[in-house]
């Protein structure tokens, strides 16, 4: 069993299409004040910045070195397209867990040596890097338990492979948190009672892991805190709707707080949906009431995105009163009509199809992000641009009606900065993919996509 796992992926990504980010400590996430870290370089790691971390937080570790960019979904899309398409030249079966991470079992490693399979995830590493420019690390092991295992002690760069003699020797003596299904609720209850490491947990009798961990989860991670995991490698399916909620200590009562809410709960949709690595047409809130009525409105966009301000945006136009409905104790936020997406439209005039009846209403275009056409709101840092001489580049900085950009791409090599009044009509808005430079690969991608996509129409009524 091999597990693959890009390093520092979204970082990474910026990294090979803008080169003067080599080497530097970037960090991807949201902007605003409750910004979250979506991915973390490791240079940028180096000072303790890490994913899922608050960006605020990030930015103080980092200090005034840290490069802060705004995700871009599209890319890490056809990125991580190009990379498991890779890896299937070499693994027919992939199961695929997020842009960035897969399980596979060759069929040519059943029976081999772990000199073999060494080999093996060495060539694998190897192809990739050759084919997109990007490093993963990889890591085998007798199932998915090891192998993921094996490819975190593998990182960055490189390759490790655990034989079955050393496999009880390695889990006994990691800490039960490393253990696939343990999360923060289990490791304190298992920490109560003096359980520190997964040789520890395995020790028990199923007995004891089923009173302590519940009837079903407790026999199953106590099999795998011995070594024993006969889960098969399959492909997954794509999930339908990605979505997030929180249920509130106490019950919202105003449209205020409701709107203070869903901007951290949607943020978080939106971290799955980067995850996902396809972009979102329809947007969905949901409110569970006091009385635990619920209600839900949705809205369609007239294309897919993964632009965070967008979908953000939406959520908190379909919003309902709490005045009008009665208090608020849970809030949801979901996205579906989910599909690969090849240009991020950045703030374009929106024309929502309503879902509901309740939201059968015109919506304007989110104006507070908006800007005005030769403003310098029109540009944020990380924006990608085209320029009829230098090519295709990306902002750097803007403000006091100037905007500055670095004219780069994957295969350019670190490029010349330029700077231009903000409402220079030289420069426009470019397609984030292109900052790839793989004109052949993307051409066949979306001519795959078009003859495969269903018809407009029939995603709207969804």
């Amino acid at each position: 069993m091999l597990h693959l796992d890009m390093d520092a992926f979204f970082a990474s990504v910026e990294q090979l299409t803008r080169p003067t980010l080599q080497g530097r400590p970037v960090l991807v996430g949201g902007l605003g004040g409750r910004g979250v870290v979506a991915g973390a370089s490791y240079e940028a790691r180096a000072f303790g910045a890490r994913s899922a971390m608050p960006m605020h937080q990030a930015r103080r570790l980092v200090g005034i070195h840290a490069v802060v960019l705004p995700p871009r979904g599209v890319v890490y899309g056809v990125a991580s397209r190009r990379v498991f398409d890779t890896v299937r030249s070499l693994v027919p079966l992939v199961e695929q867990l997020s842009y960035d991470e897969a399980f596979g079992e060759p069929a040519q490693l059943a029976g081999a040596s772990a000199e073999d399979a060494e080999l093996f995830c060495e060539i694998l590493r190897q192809r990739v890097r050759e084919e997109t420019g990007l490093v993963a690390s990889v890591g085998a092991g007798s199932g998915k338990q090891i192998a993921k295992i094996a490819s975190g002690l593998a990182k960055p760069d490189g390759v490790r492979v655990i034989r079955r003699s050393e496999e009880r020797q390695l889990l006994a003596r990691l800490p039960v948190r490393r253990l696939w299904g343990i999360g923060p609720v289990a490791e304190e209850k298992l920490h109560r009672l003096g359980i520190e490491t997964v040789g520890e947990l395995a020790a028990l009798t199923d007995t004891e892991a089923a009173s302590i961990l519940g009837a079903t989860t407790g026999p199953a991670l106590h099999r795998l805190a011995q070594g024993i995991d006969d889960r098969p490698v399959v492909e997954r399916a794509e999930a339908k709707q990605i979505s997030a909620e929180s249920t509130f200590a106490s019950d919202l009562t105003t449209i205020e707080q409701l709107r203070e809410a869903v901007g951290p709960i949607a943020e978080h949709a939106h971290q799955r949906l980067l995850r996902d690595g396809r972009g979102a047409r329809t947007v969905t809130v949901k409110v569970k009431k006091a009385d635990m009525g619920i209600l839900t409105r949705s809205a369609t966009l007239p294309f897919a995105t993964v632009d965070a301000a967008t979908l953000v945006w939406v959520a908190r136009r379909l919003l309902l009163d709490p005045r009008q409905i009665g208090p608020v104790r849970l809030l949801g936020v979901g996205f579906s009509g989910l599909t690969e997406v090849w240009q991020q439209p950045l703030f374009p005039d929106l024309e929502l199809v309503p879902e509901t009846p309740e939201a059968r209403r015109t919506v304007g275009a989110p104006q507070a992000v908006a800007g005005a056409v030769g403003d310098t709101a029109r540009w944020r840092v990380g924006d990608d641009i085209a320029h009829p001489d230098f090519g295709h580049g990306w902002v750097q900085g803007a403000g006091h009606g100037v905007v500055t950009i670095r004219f780069e791409t994957r295969s350019s090599g670190p490029g010349p900065v330029r700077t231009f009044p903000a409402d220079s009509r030289e420069i426009t808005r470019a397609n984030p993919v292109d900052s790839l430079d793989w004109p052949d690969y993307v051409t066949a991608l979306r001519a795959e996509q078009s003859a495969s996509a269903p018809p407009v129409e029939d995603l709207a009524g969804r």
